[in-house]
């Protein structure tokens, strides 16, 4: 009777039934927040907590260097001098418009490579307001992630015929490269070591390549995907890469510029 008078017969295992859905809901909703919590907190790390102590401990190790170079402390031998190689750039540039040949000058070469991941000298680009450790090696762990810039191994040594290649990470730990974009041709980049300070000229810039794109870092520079951008001739070079677009690692960037002069500290 009471079922055909219409009043709903509510039974006991309905009741569970719902009651397990709705733990089974709000199980998920906290478990949804507890994930949402966690990789705020990643993104938090990796975005503010890497690069603010990545930047102090790079801030630290220029300092370093520079005080072990103002102590003349042994270190990788960055300095003697050797006869002027022909055709090579000088201690100081002409000026402008002069026709003569620049004075003769002894530049300053390295003679051994710096240890694995050892921090050697210091890149300054006034442009971006960037002074930072390079060290040997492109090694994540031991150099990028330290907020460096890393010296592919097997390129050429600051003021050395040949490129002197070096890679920073443009997001995160750092980001030394972040605003490399930025460069335009002719600004300056300095290469500080122990006895010298190599000043190279942007001069020309490759926006995007492939992440395998070796031929950037080649002692002639020239894209292997993008053929239209690099050099025919040897030269004294240096190339900065870095990731692009920001935040991703698919693809690669190139700056690259010219020796123009040889300053001995």
């Amino acid at each position: 009777m009471l079922a055909s008078s219409g009043v709903r017969v509510v039974r006991h295992r309905d009741r569970r039934r719902r009651a397990r859905r709705r733990r089974v809901l709000r199980g998920g909703a906290e478990a949804l927040v507890t994930v949402g919590v966690l990789l705020m907190l990643l993104v938090v790390h990796q975005l503010w907590w890497t690069n603010r102590e990545a930047r102090r401990g790079a801030e630290r190790q220029v300092e370093a260097l520079e005080r072990e170079w103002g102590s003349g402390g042994s270190g990788t031998g960055l300095g003697s001098t050797s006869p002027t190689a022909p055709g090579s750039p000088t201690a100081s540039a002409p000026a402008a418009g002069a026709s003569s040949p620049r004075t003769a000058r002894r530049p300053y070469v390295p003679v051994g490579a710096p240890r694995r991941s050892q921090a050697y000298a210091v890149l300054v680009i006034p442009r971006l307001g960037l002074r930072v450790p390079i060290a040997e090696g492109v090694s994540k762990a031991d150099v990028l992630d330290k907020g460096y810039v890393g010296h592919y191994q097997g390129t050429q040594q600051p003021g050395m015929q040949g490129n002197f290649a070096l890679a920073g990470h443009r997001n995160t730990h750092g980001e030394p490269f972040r605003y490399l974009p930025r460069l335009r041709r002719g600004d300056d980049v300095e290469v500080e070591t122990r006895t010298a300070t190599y000043t190279y000229d942007v001069d020309r810039i490759l926006p995007q390549t492939s992440a395998t794109d070796s031929g950037v870092v080649r002692a002639v520079p020239r894209s292997l995907v993008r053929p239209s951008y690099g050099y025919d001739a040897p030269g004294y070079y240096i190339t900065l890469t870095t990731c692009t677009p920001e935040f991703t690692s698919r693809y690669r960037m190139a700056v690259w510029g010219k020796l123009v002069s040889t300053r001995p500290r």
